[in-house]
């Protein structure tokens, strides 16, 4: 009987994990027009600010990304080892 509630609940796990991001706000990066309901109002521009089309933040010059790689590459390495661990303890059950 726990064999066939194990799928309910990874299926509830992966909806309540869905639900959760749903909420996490996006980040666009658009101009919105000036008078907006609810828009901020940004810098003033300059007589020099010639830009047609949204203005994007400035993030800054030489951002290191070395620990989101690492980091990535750790997650992937840990939800490979998961797959290949499930698929060979499926495997094994089977035989």
């Amino acid at each position: 009987m726990t064999v066939a509630r194990r799928p309910l609940l990874t299926a509830t796990a992966a909806a309540t994990l869905l639900a959760a991001l749903w909420f996490v706000p996006s980040a666009n990066a658009t101009d919105d027009p000036a008078g907006a309901p609810g828009a901020r109002s940004g810098p003033a521009t300059t007589a020099g600010d010639t830009a047609a089309g949204p203005r994007l933040a400035d993030t800054g010059t030489g951002i290191d990304t070395t620990p989101y790689l690492i980091g990535g590459v750790v997650f992937l390495g840990i939800g490979a080892a998961l797959v290949s661990r499930s698929a060979r303890r499926t495997d094994a059950l089977s035989v």
